[in-house]
């Protein structure tokens, strides 16, 4: 357990934020603070092939220890944390035997992380915690990935009595700006499936995301002084206001679970003269998914109709992008990839948590990119915020997990899966 904590903490310390509003890869300088010592790491545990290219991707060999043909299979996490939230000097607190009670956070600020608000931490009484000190996120998301496949890897290199086919390492940068797989290359990494550690409590198994894009509305107007305005002044702001007010009532994270997908409103920024709103929008459905796409377009087409004598032009500006689609589409003709997982986690006394993802993972792009990629717990609550925390024993679980796979990667026969 204490080698588990030295090197979460040991990854959390280093901030490794990712920027939206970069150009390069990875999109903040300081991913290579982390991304070096991985590299030095994974070669000083014993894995061979490692590797690190110009865009800071990560991989690593953990060659077979059987003499027949395995699979090649890949453990996948990546490095860089939201910019959702602060993860500048990040401080962990260790929270030993929880008892359930409030855990103080900052005691200055009156930070409180709250078993009645946050109820999962009751699942965990008894257990080791780490947290934040209230200022900062923690970086589970997905710091906490990348620590159980280390240790994994180390594990299987300590004891080679386990036997495993070949297996391959893949650490990402910026999988928090939707950029994680844009440029892994699959080909390199030759695996003929992998798993994303990168989900939330013990127990979780996905291969179903949300189909995903993104929507930015710009919006003309007329700045007229306000005391000869009448019928004059067109301001931007307001029009944006009743676009917002068009979209679908009830459709909004907060208001959604399970399959249903939503619209959710991220960044106004405007004036008089032009506003711009940005969106994304979500949904497992291709068909909804779609829906909502064009329902984008059909407000703001109407808002235009409605403007048009007065404006002249279109006062209203659509685009919209997609970012990455459901994996489920290819996953499912190698459901067996999921069944391995699945049965490991049983095997281990974990009840697996099947369920869709309510957002996206590197696995989803990577999916589409050929290589099948479900994803997995890593143990974490609470991301991109001062409240995350990850049990200490929801990581060691991971850990067994992986290892389980590679053994029954090992043994099973995929003549029959095929």
């Amino acid at each position: 357990m204490q080698n588990i904590i030295d090197r979460f903490i040991s990854y959390v310390i280093i901030d490794t934020e990712s920027d939206p509003n970069s150009t390069t890869t990875p999109s903040t300088e300081k991913q290579w603070n982390l991304a070096n010592k991985l590299v030095e790491e994974l070669k000083s545990i014993g894995l061979e092939d490692v590797t690190i290219d110009k865009n800071a991707y990560i991989m690593a060999t953990l060659p077979s220890n059987v003499s027949h043909d395995v699979p090649t299979i890949g453990f996948v996490s990546h490095f860089d944390t939201t910019p959702d939230f602060t993860g500048a000097n990040v401080n962990p607190q260790i929270v030993k035997n929880y008892d359930g009670n409030d855990i103080v956070l900052n005691k200055k600020q009156n930070i409180i992380l709250s078993a009645k608000y946050f109820k999962d931490l009751l699942l965990y009484k008894g257990k080791t915690l780490i947290t934040t000190d209230g200022l900062t996120l923690l970086g589970a998301d997905d710091k906490a990935g990348i620590t159980e496949i280390v240790t994994a890897m180390e594990y299987l290199v300590k004891n080679p009595d386990i036997k495993h086919g070949e297996i391959r390492v893949g650490f990402t940068p910026d999988e928090e700006i939707g950029r994680g797989a844009h440029k892994f290359d699959v080909k390199k990494f030759g695996a003929q499936w992998a798993y994303t550690m990168d989900g939330s409590q013990i127990g979780e198994l996905e291969y179903e995301n949300f189909n995903a894009a993104g929507a930015k509305i710009t919006f003309k107007g007329k700045s007229v002084h306000p005391g000869y305005a009448k019928g004059k002044m067109i301001n931007s702001m307001l029009i944006a206001n009743d676009f917002i007010n068009q979209l679908p009532k009830g459709e909004t994270p907060q208001e959604t679970k399970g399959y249903e997908g939503f619209f959710h409103v991220h960044h106004l920024n405007g004036s008089i003269e032009e506003t711009v709103l940005e969106l994304i929008i979500r949904d497992h459905s291709a068909s909804k998914f779609k829906k909502r796409k064009d329902t984008i377009h059909k407000i703001a087409k109407k808002i235009n109709k409605q403007y048009a004598k007065q404006f002249g032009e279109d006062i209203c500006i659509a685009e919209v992008k997609d970012q990455y689609f459901n994996m489920k589409e290819k996953v499912m003709p190698v459901k067996y990839i999921v069944d391995i997982a699945e049965k490991a986690m049983r095997e281990l006394g974990i009840k697996p948590l099947i369920k869709p993802i309510r957002g996206g993972t590197d696995g989803s792009q990577l999916s589409y990119m050929g290589l099948p990629c479900p994803n997995i717990f890593a143990g974490g609550h609470n991301f991109h915020g001062k409240y995350e925390y990850v049990p200490v024993e929801s990581m060691q679980k991971a850990i067994e997990v992986i290892v389980k796979i590679a053994q029954l990667t090992a043994t099973t026969d995929f003549n029959k899966k095929k």
